[in-house]
């Protein structure tokens, strides 16, 4: 009993003393019935997150490029690989037509710990900055309203695109890994993708302006959600006067036209209408992409160096169990001796 005691503190005091504690990351995807009480139907809303890293190429990026795009991504080995189609952009975004030849922007998706919310790094390629026009900070709102959580997204491109296809390849990921998102969770939030660039492109030589949009829109479908499922729908005066205040919290009200609130007011009535709304898991993982967005400036949210499933993080775990079962060895060799 003594020997079993002084080995517990023996290890705690190495831990404490300059172990390495390796949290065990967990994926999830938890799924929340909520009764609305304008109607009986029950309805059901998913939140998901993924169980291993994947990279998606867009289908108009060619093969002679994929070695660049990996490095420029940080993909390894480790990576499912995938490929985002015209198809898939109608299947998953739901938002007109377009061709394979189109489909330019490539992603690389990995899980982050339970809480992280969504972040989203956009990496230049060779030394290009390829996405023109939509933000991190937007694909990782819409992301999340889309009902994507607790991720690190990275987005890039062989040739300048504007960026908007992107999040097919997300969802096209997580369906991959058994995760299928509602269709009209995913076609509300594009809209507000759609919805917040023109208030983006204005303030285009304000660095914090996407983050603190963002923020506010994220606030308001967190209202608008919990509204809803305490019996309240909120009309466009509602929804006006809730992005108004948001707005003057962040700081950029009087930045943002008349015409671009009037836009996101009926994104986010679209947003209210779709079934991620009715989700009480979709008003707490919001609050933690909110927190991602509101102070970030620029196109890296996530600057950790290594993907959680990559060779690097492999790595970093091995080492530290090796360092366990070193510290394990020299403690029975210590009684032995």
């Amino acid at each position: 009993m003594k020997k079993r005691t002084l080995i517990t503190t023996l290890m705690v005091a190495a831990a404490l003393s300059g172990g390495t504690l390796v949290p065990v990351v967990r994926a999830h995807a938890d799924t929340v019935t909520q009764t609305t009480s304008s109607s009986s139907s029950r309805q059901t809303s998913t939140t998901h997150t993924i169980s291993k890293s994947y990279v998606v190429y867009g289908s108009g990026a060619p093969e002679s490029v994929y070695s660049n795009l990996n490095s420029t991504m940080g993909v390894d080995s480790s990576f499912t690989k995938l490929t985002a189609t015209a198809s898939d952009y109608e299947k998953y975004i739901g938002n007109g037509t377009t061709t394979n030849a189109a489909m330019i922007s490539s992603v690389a998706i990995a899980p982050s710990d339970p809480g992280s919310g969504v972040r989203v790094n956009i990496k230049k390629y060779d030394g290009e900055s390829n996405i023109t026009e939509v933000t991190a900070q937007q694909y990782a709102m819409v992301a999340q309203m889309a009902g994507v959580t607790d991720v690190t997204i990275v987005v890039t491109a062989n040739r300048a695109v504007s960026g908007e296809s992107a999040l097919t390849g997300v969802y096209k990921a997580l369906a991959a890994d058994g995760q299928q998102l509602d269709s009209q969770n995913t076609s509300a939030a594009n809209q507000v993708l759609d919805a917040t660039q023109g208030a983006i492109n204005e303030n285009s030589g304000d660095s914090s302006y996407p983050g603190k949009l963002m923020a506010a829109v994220g606030n308001v479908s967190k209202q608008v959600a919990k509204d809803k499922q305490n019996g309240q729908t909120d009309n466009f005066a509602d929804i006006q006067a809730l992005l108004t205040k948001a707005l003057q919290k962040q700081g950029i009200e009087s930045k943002t036209s008349s015409s671009s609130q009037t836009t996101i007011v009926n994104a986010l009535i679209t947003f209210r209408d779709s079934p991620i709304s009715n989700s009480k898991t979709y008003v707490n993982n919001v609050t933690n992409t909110i927190n991602n967005v509101k102070n970030s400036t620029g196109d890296l949210m996530n600057k950790a160096k290594n993907w959680a499933n990559s060779e690097a993080a492999k790595t970093a775990v091995k080492d530290a169990q090796n360092w366990f079962q070193k510290l394990i060895a020299w403690i029975q060799n210590l009684f032995n001796n």
